[in-house]
């Protein structure tokens, strides 16, 4: 039997046992806790006092930013795929003086390093780089423009408007003392940047510190927008030369620069630069381009800037006190731009301006020989298909593209203008070739007859004066109908049709075929002149029913481009259709999947030609083609030819003449039209050659054949 003393004493000790578990626990807890806090309390130290001012020195300088970033541009190609424009990865040298502890030195440096390895920089102050100092140009500080109500006022140059700025006394603030020499503007300069002091000479390196200070006083003043690039291009031993005397503040930045895979179509395919400020700035900013975006400038970069430069991204970035990114995050990744394929057909592109080269080349040697003819001052040529697709285009004198910048001032002063397109903005007297729209006009008001013969007798006899003579004076064509006065191009003959019809219906016809309009090709053009009494009141002149006569055989104020005149012909041999002129044939997209925008052409309008004139006037080109000066050229070709000439005088010398020729082919199915000018050159049938030649290369070979299969292109 239990005893229930022992029952309770055993209670007892095992109540005593819990308790001294329950408070060893507790002490446990409390040591933790402590332990924790103490920890917590460490850490709070550590980072409040012992690294907070390293804390707080490194969150005034990591600021993040936000940076736009350009898209990588799309290329241009041709109509075959051969690529004509694509992008090359480059180093730019860009400036952040914010970081650089002692300014001045480390430009110095910088300089130093690019004149050892001959890197050339980019600064705009327009004074002479050696003593004497000179300006550059002639009006460094203002220059008095007219404003829209046509009176003057002061328009300050950059340079100017920094001058003026009160705390940089370049010019007396007044404007009470007479603007300084370039000396004294580059010696006050100097001063302000702490270059030199009084009494010091002003050195080379002087004058190239202050170029680049005031670059970048251009842009910390707002007066230029855009971001300094210092250099562009630089390779990787200049590169390695920054690294090793860690210029602070001076960054590498990788960028895409246009790489042109053929020295051809320099003036159609254009090229790209900064943005400029002013209406161009205004109008990218509307867009939503960074200021320091790079865009198309001319030609066919500047027709397809918005499809060749895609979409801009945007970065978080944040730097550390050297101006270093350390560390980056997308917040837009930037989209590259369509590609563009062109209806230029390179190979061809390629024939045609060889082929104006040698011609120029082969007249400067009969007048070196002889010194009958004047050299050729210049030469363009159109070829366009029969809805206006642009096959070629060529002008020269021409330029390379990758290198024109560096001889753009030589360019620019050559008399010979080789920066001028002359095939869209140069506008000639068509002579001759217009002779056929002067037919085609006199046949569809019913003022002649397919059949109708017209005498030449040399001489035009209708008024008492004028009485022009026919180009065969003293000679005579005799009785003439429409298709005989186009292939021997008689004076009289068009002298009388176009004195029937009018001048006012030559101009009605002219512009149905689009001459003395814009072509609606996409690159800037001249629009010319149709001769009549308006165009002769817009140069001053007086009319008289007599001047009809000259300008029904295309002289008189008549004055086209060549593309006009190549789709004139176009317009009429394809039965009439007339269509604008282009370039584009499709965009594609970035990755060349997919074909984003097709062009499609539909006539502008149709010209009514009855098939029984239109049959007349080709004759008269086909048998032009078959007469022995022509026939050399062309009857070796694959395909039957249409063609005319013309010889337009530009001034009362004989031998000032600009020399025309334009053809179609093949005779029975035109594809192609083409216009050739050669300015002072020979009469025009001396540019057959030249059009046998395009026609052969075209009709000759199958040029879809050298392009190169790309990946992920459609085959179409």
């Amino acid at each position: 039997m239990n005893n229930p003393f022992d029952h309770a004493h055993i209670q007892e000790e095992k109540a005593e046992r819990e308790a001294h578990r329950l408070k060893l626990r507790t002490h446990l807890l409390i040591l933790l806790f402590c332990a924790v806090l103490a920890g917590f309390c460490a850490v709070l130290y550590q980072v409040q006092i012992v690294d907070g001012p390293s804390y707080l020195s490194n969150s005034n300088i990591l600021i993040p930013q936000t940076e736009r970033v350009n898209s990588d541009r799309g290329d241009i190609l041709d109509r075959y795929g051969r690529m004509l424009v694509t992008n090359e990865v480059s180093y730019n040298v860009e400036l952040d003086t914010t970081v650089m502890e002692d300014r001045n030195a480390t430009l110095d440096r910088l300089l130093t390093i690019c004149r050892e390895e001959g890197v050339e920089w980019t600064e705009n102050l327009p004074i002479s780089k050696a003593a004497p100092w000179t300006y550059t140009v002639p009006a460094p500080f203002s220059s008095q423009v007219e404003n829209e109500d046509g009176e003057k006022e002061t328009q300050y140059t950059s340079l100017g408007r920094l001058a003026r700025m009160k705390q940089y006394k370049w010019l007396d603030p007044d404007g009470i003392l007479p603007e300084p020499s370039a000396e004294e503007l580059l010696f006050s300069m100097c001063k302000t940047f702490g270059l030199v002091e009084d009494g010091d000479t002003l050195t080379q390196r002087h004058r190239e510190l202050a170029g680049v200070l005031y670059e970048l006083y251009l842009r910390s003043n707002g007066i230029n927008n855009n971001t300094y690039v210092f250099a562009r291009g630089v390779d990787i031993v200049f590169i390695s030369k920054v690294t090793e005397n860690s210029l602070t503040g001076v960054r590498i930045e990788t960028a895409t620069t246009r790489k042109y895979e053929t020295s051809y179509a320099a003036h159609v395919l254009g090229y790209t630069g900064a943005i400029i400020p002013g209406q161009q700035a205004e109008r990218y900013k509307e867009l939503g381009y960074p200021m320091n975006a790079t865009v198309g400038q001319d030609g066919v970069e500047l027709a397809f800037e918005e499809a060749l430069h895609g979409v801009n991204g945007s970065r978080r970035i944040v730097k550390d006190e050297d101006g270093n990114v350390v560390s980056q995050e997308w917040s837009q990744i930037p989209e590259p731009g369509n590609n563009v394929v062109l209806t230029l057909d390179l190979a061809l592109q390629a024939t045609t301006e060889d082929l104006l080269a040698e011609y120029a080349a082969r007249q400067e040697r009969k007048v070196g020989e002889d010194g009958e003819l004047e050299p050729v001052k210049g030469m363009a040529a159109a070829v366009v298909d029969m809805s206006g697709g642009v096959l070629a285009l060529a002008s020269y004198p021409t330029f390379d593209l990758p290198t024109f910048r560096e001889n753009f001032n030589e360019l620019q002063n050559d008399k010979s203008h080789p920066l001028n397109n002359r095939a869209v903005k140069g506008i000639y007297a068509p002579g001759s070739t217009f002779k056929m729209l002067t037919a085609v006009a006199a046949l569809s008001e019913e003022k002649i007859t397919p059949r109708e013969r017209i005498e030449c007798t040399g001489t035009y006899t209708f008024y008492t004066s004028p009485q022009p003579h026919c180009w065969i004076y003293p000679g005579r064509h005799g009785l003439e109908n429409v298709t005989d006065a186009i292939k021997d191009s008689c004076n009289c003959f068009f002298f009388e049709a176009g004195r029937r019809t009018t001048i006012a219906k030559l101009r009605e016809y002219a512009q149905k075929f689009g001459l003395g309009e814009y072509t609606g090709i996409e690159l800037v053009e001249e629009k010319g002149w149709v001769a009549g009494p308006e165009t002769s009141e817009h140069f001053n002149q007086e009319w008289y029913d007599g001047n009809t006569l000259n300008a029904a055989i295309g002289q008189d104020t008549n004055q086209f481009t060549p593309l006009q005149l190549a789709n004139y012909v176009a317009t009429l041999v394809n039965g009439g259709n007339h269509y604008q002129c282009h370039l584009l044939k499709e965009l594609k997209s970035s990755d060349y999947s997919q074909v984003t925008q097709t062009y499609e052409a539909d006539p502008l309008h149709t010209v009514d030609i009855q098939p029984e004139h239109l049959a007349a006037v080709k004759q008269g080109m086909y048998d032009l083609s078959k007469t022995w000066t022509m026939a050399r050229y062309f009857d070796s070709l694959p395909v039957e030819v249409g063609c005319k000439t013309g010889t337009a005088e530009t001034s009362a010398r004989a031998a000032s003449t600009n020399a025309v020729f334009v053809c179609f082919a093949p005779y029975d199915d035109p594809q192609i039209a083409l216009c050739l000018v050669a300015e002072g050159g020979d009469a025009g049938g001396s540019l057959a050659e030249l059009a046998a030649g395009i026609l052969a290369q075209y009709f000759s070979t199958d040029s879809s054949l050298s392009a190169a299969p790309r990946e992920n292109t459609l085959l179409r």
